[in-house]
Formats: structure tokens, sequence, C-alpha cells
């Protein structure tokens, strides 16, 4: 009986740990966003291309910042200073520039990202006709 005693205070606090954790979730998913403007296309597609990793690097001879995202996207260097000043992405300050310092989405820009494909509807396919079947006549030629 014992061992089932701890085994439930284990499994009690792993429970509370796990919801403490999804609290924090969702009020960063219900936290507005920067100054509550949906997010434009170029955010998002920048935002997506982070998503998979991507790395801050200062070019050593210009001293030029961008980012390079695993696919192999640039992000210029203002764009990212946008996004971070939105709190939408944070990067690993600890490491230099010139070394390469990794960017990521924050919780609040994956609610943004979340947010955006809600509002986007996806258009219905076109009926398909019948496997063979001519096309119907355009509704104002029946």
């Amino acid at each position: 009986m014992e061992q089932l005693e701890q085994a439930v205070d284990i499994r009690d606090g792993a429970a509370q740990r796990v919801i403490a954790v999804l609290e924090h979730i969702e009020a960063a998913a219900t936290a507005p966003v920067g100054s509550g403007d949906p997010l434009s296309t170029a955010d998002q597609a920048a935002l997506l291309a982070i998503v998979d990793g991507a790395t801050l690097y200062q070019h050593l001879l210009t001293n030029r910042m961008s980012v390079t995202t695993a696919s192999g996207t640039r992000i210029s260097y203002e764009e990212l200073q946008r996004l971070e000043g939105s709190g939408l992405v944070t990067r690993d300050i600890d490491t230099p520039v010139h070394a390469g310092q990794q960017v990521a989405v924050t919780d609040a820009g994956r609610a943004a990202l979340a947010a955006a494909r809600r509002l986007t509807t996806p258009q219905a396919p076109p009926k398909a006709g019948r496997p063979g079947a001519w096309p119907s006549a355009h509704a104002r030629r029946r």
C-alpha cells in the first residue's frame, strides 16, 4: 500500500507541473500580440521559416547581420528586430553574433501563427463530377 500511495503522490505532483505549464501556454495564446494587429503575410512567412530553426550571423568583413533559417531562407536583421520587439521571437544572447545566435519563436509567436491560421479560411475544393463524364454547363447557360 505504501508504494501505491507514493505512486499516487508522484502522479499528482506531475499532474500539477503539467497544469502549471499549460496555464502558461494558454496565457500566452490569449494575450494580445504586439499592437493587436494581425500578422502580415511577410511576418507569417518569417515566423514559419524560423520555427524550423534559425541562426543570426554577423559577416566578419562587412558586419552585415542576417538570419539564416534551416530551409535556407534569409531574413533581414531589421525584420528580426521588429519580430523581437513584438515579442514573437527570441535569440540566444549568450553566444557571440559572429559565432551564430540561435533564434527561436516564442509562445506568443506560436499563438500568433495559430491565430493567423484560424483567420484564414480554407477554400473548398471544386466539386468533381463523375469520372469520365462531360462537365456540366455553367448555371447561367442552363
